[in-house]
């Protein structure tokens, strides 16, 4: 494991720069748009062998596409991965890499504090529809993972920095534990990106994200993305993996952990997950978030900025009980913070609980007037939302508090406008209410 962060000018550098060079179709320098279904063959060879993976190219938008594949080798870059598969949301991530890693009646171990739409797809989807049983834990207790591990653990997931609280795992600990498990910790890398964490220098092997939130930046770009940390010995433990370990029999025999060792999974996810699973991402979607990442670096330190002066004025506010975020000294997530986040920073999403309840709640929503109030995050502008009558509204009260949703508590995801400006719209919302 790596001790240090990659300095901060060379990741803006790769962020503007990183991804494909000459494009092998076009020979475009810089990405294009391939608006396309299907990719013509030079001869009867290429074909064949294009389909039998003996050859890189492009075949069918569902399985590769040239905007894609630039966007895949702009995040595998700058997280630091070998490969990556993006997919049509962030959702979708989770389904491609745990088809390709469980068989049904297979189990993981997840850290209950997750974003609510990751959350519901493990506990009621996963479980009715493919017979995977996820085993939610304390992300706080590491040691509760390791007490849960079975001969039936196929991999554990967390969130390096939590939809909507802000908790910060040991990501150390946690590869700890899942190496001696043998088996892969997937790290849902969305909140913090890369420009915060980098979460295969500290033992991850593989990265997760929804490139809809930061890596966008604009609200207009549906996706996802699976980063391969080419780090894991599938061999070493072919039982548990025999779709990456053992012979495929759909390309006669190939054994994708021997054939593409550096980037299995990765490879994996494109000629059999997206072929058989279709969550592919558009090429106009891929082209957008790309032109975002550009700026990635500049609208994270402002998102960062921002939240923190944000968090420090609602924190001393007589009309809030409490205010989770990470960047405050308070905050039991500071200290890993400071070890796992740049400079400390803890991004731009957290929750705030107002003494009020509900009610004031939905005032404090209701009198806002620069945050927009809707259901995303990472935007540059500033978002706001109620989880309690919107988000978590089908949950009881007290399942709703055990998800960090209660009835006074607001998400707020605070984009690059002026500090200034934010506070005092939160100020004069807040006399509202």
């Amino acid at each position: 494991m790596k001790d240090s962060v990659m300095p901060v000018q060379d990741f803006e550098t790769l962020a503007v720069h990183s991804g494909p060079g000459p494009d092998p179709v076009t020979g475009a320098s810089s990405p294009a748009i391939h608006q396309s279904s299907s990719f013509v063959f030079r001869n009867t060879k290429h074909a064949a062998d294009v389909f039998a993976l003996k050859e890189a190219g492009y075949i069918y938008s569902r399985v590769t596409n040239p905007t894609v594949a630039g966007l895949e080798q702009k995040i595998a870059e700058l997280e630091g991965g070998t490969g990556a598969t993006c997919t049509s949301s962030g959702l979708a991530t989770n389904l491609l890499a745990f088809s390709a890693l469980m068989q049904s009646g297979d189990e993981f171990i997840a850290t209950q504090k997750l974003y609510g739409g990751t959350a519901g797809q493990f506990r009621d989807t996963f479980q009715r529809s493919f017979g995977w049983k996820c085993l939610f834990t304390d992300p706080t207790k590491p040691d509760e993972f390791k007490r849960k591990v079975t001969d039936k653990t196929r991999l554990i997931f967390i969130e390096s920095l939590s939809n909507p609280e802000g908790v910060i795992p040991d990501l150390e600990a946690f590869a700890r534990i899942a190496e001696d498990a043998g088996v892969p910790l997937i790290v849902d890398n969305t909140v913090a990106t890369p420009y915060l964490c980098r979460p295969f220098e500290y033992g991850a092997n593989i990265v997760v994200h929804s490139t809809t939130k930061y890596f966008s930046g604009h609200g207009q770009s549906m996706g996802g993305a699976v980063v391969d940390g080419g780090n894991f010995d599938w061999m070493k433990h072919a039982a548990k993996f025999p779709t990456l370990a053992t012979p495929n029999l759909s390309y006669r025999g190939l054994v994708f952990a021997k054939e593409f060792a550096a980037a299995p999974l990765a490879m994996f996810n494109h000629a059999v997950g997206l072929r058989d699973l279709g969550m592919n991402q558009q090429p106009m979607n891929a082209y957008l978030t790309m032109i975002g990442m550009e700026t990635l670096p500049l609208r994270m330190r402002q998102h960062c900025e921002n939240a923190q002066k944000v968090a420090e004025f609602l924190s001393r506010h007589k009309a809030v009980k409490s205010v989770s975020y990470p960047g405050l000294p308070n905050s039991p997530y500071h200290s890993m913070a400071q070890k796992y986040m740049r400079n400390g920073w803890a991004s731009g999403l957290f929750t705030f609980d107002l003494a009020g309840g509900y009610d004031a709640g939905v005032k404090l929503v209701e009198n806002i007037k620069l945050f927009t109030h809707l259901a995303n995050i990472g935007d540059t502008r500033s978002l706001i939302i109620h989880p309690a009558s919107t988000t978590h509204a089908q949950l009881t009260d007290e399942q709703k508090t055990a998800a960090g949703c209660g009835p006074g508590v607001i998400r707020v995801s605070i984009g690059i406008e002026s500090a200034d400006d934010l506070i005092e719209d939160l100020n004069q919302a807040l006399a509202l209410t």
